[in-house]
């Protein structure tokens, strides 16, 4: 074990406070973690944006409480490390940069991307700052190097959402580390750096897709993902209480959750590991010694329906015209359209004159998308919404799947379904207020009845 590269990340709840990072990084120790990750402190990133808003509205007198609010959250933990200047004064001098940012922000009265991605940084930066300093109180021998993430994640300047360049990634790992069994490296989620030096982040969730981005840029054997939740579920527990743990699953079907609603993981982070063949552990930094999900290419057991993702707030978007008959490269013109706004679709049907897809409802505020599609045709919005995902295998291949779910949702309307595209997933859309009560009775139908 000594010998393998483990990359690790923590998310934001264990980095909660003192006893949550020492957690963690007893945990780091005993996996042998090489490079561990670390989101914010809880609530931190929450607050920056909240700071931002403040700034941009001219109220200096928000700003200031959340400062300080902000530095008496870190200064507290901080004192149950060390008293020592060095990371004091390191620690005054992030929470300096912010105040220097936010009073730019508020003399503008607005906040530029770049800026925005700037001030977001700030969270992980100072809280890889206290875990490295929990690391070395709990294991004083070990060679604890704090590293910059940006000095590895380069990336392209799309600022908020920024993507990696994954050569230049690789280089950079080549350069910076120096792997042996008494030194390990932690660093941020969720930031990088352009070529020419400006920092970016790489969207929400993405301190998961960071740490599958080190683990492909060096290699790891395993990529480990902690959390407050003991892996993953067959379902949402909240909703259905015969949820089941899942303690194996393939890349393809986890990939499917991600995608669909599962927030365990965020839905960009297998693809590096896929493309390395990286083994994906998903565990609980509550509880380090629970089973937790392994995620491999490869899994023994393959059910036909292995959990149920759900994604509330969704709306049907439809698109009429006369015109769409006989037309030849009408779909395409019309997918142009969510692709030059870069709107992910998720289901798509068809009639001779319609085109019905689902998204986000928020994108029906999204002005300049529907003028857009407005030049094809009619366009109407169906709201409230919800978009049930059945994960599994051999989906297509299955007779009668259909005729059993149908049984299974009784009375509940399926406004739109969605089959065919993968052997892993069966989308349904259904109105918000009864999706709760389908999950229930399809998780009971294929799940919990075929143990």
């Amino acid at each position: 074990m000594a010998n393998q590269i483990i990359v690790s990340k923590f998310g934001g709840s264990s980095m909660a406070d003192e006893a949550a990072m020492d957690r963690s990084a007893k945990i780091a120790h005993r996996q042998n973690s090489s490079i561990v990750l670390v989101s914010a402190t809880y609530g931190t990133t929450d607050k920056l944006l909240e700071l931002i808003n403040t700034a941009q509205e001219g109220n200096w007198g928000t700003c200031e409480k959340l400062l300080f609010n902000l530095r008496e959250k870190h200064f507290d933990i901080l004192a149950n490390f060390t008293k020592d200047s060095d990371p004091t004064d390191k620690l005054k001098a992030l929470l300096k940069e912010l105040e220097t940012l936010s009073r730019g922000i508020f003399l503008l009265k607005e906040c530029s991307d770049k800026a925005r991605d700037q001030v977001l940084s700030l969270g992980e930066r100072m809280s890889s700052l206290l875990f490295s300093l929990s690391y070395k109180k709990l294991f004083p021998k070990k060679d604890v190097v704090l590293l910059d993430a940006r000095d590895v994640i380069i990336t392209d300047d799309k600022h908020t959402k920024a993507r990696p360049q994954i050569d230049v990634i690789a280089r950079k790992a080549k350069e910076v580390f120096d792997f042996s069994p008494e030194r390990i490296y932690i660093s941020q989620g969720f930031i990088g750096k352009t070529e020419a030096g400006h920092t970016t982040t790489l969207g929400r969730g993405g301190s998961d897709y960071s740490a599958a981005l080190f683990a492909q840029a060096v290699n790891a054997n395993v990529l480990e993902i902690w959390t407050d939740v003991a892996g993953i579920a067959s379902t949402d527990p909240r909703i259905c209480k015969g949820a089941t743990p899942i303690h194996e699953i393939s890349y393809d079907e986890a990939s499917e959750m991600a995608q669909y609603g599962a927030k365990i993981l965020h839905p960009t982070t297998l693809v590096p590991a896929m493309q390395k063949n990286i083994p994906v552990f998903v565990g609980s930094s509550y509880e380090g010694d629970a089973k937790g999900t392994w995620i491999r290419q490869e899994v023994q057991d393959k059910p036909l329906i292995r959990a149920l993702a759900k994604r509330s707030d969704q709306a049907l978007l439809t698109i009429r015209t006369p015109k769409m008959l006989n037309a030849i490269g009408f779909m395409g013109n019309i997918f142009n359209v969510f692709s030059n706004h870069q709107i992910s679709v998720d289901c798509v049907t068809t009639s001779e004159i319609s085109v019905s897809v689902s998204i986000d409802r928020s994108m029906m505020e999204h002005k300049a998308l529907i003028k857009d599609l407005e030049a094809f045709g009619e366009v109407s919005f169906e709201t409230g919404q919800a978009l049930i995902s059945l994960i599994g295998n051999k989906i297509l291949s299955t007779h009668g799947l259909a005729r059993d779910l149908f049984n299974a949702l009784g009375e509940i309307n399926v406004r739109m379904m969605c089959l065919g595209a993968s052997a892993h997933n069966f989308n349904l859309l259904v109105a918000e207020e009864d999706c709760n009560v389908a999950v229930q009775r399809l998780h009971e139908k294929f799940i919990e009845n075929c143990k």
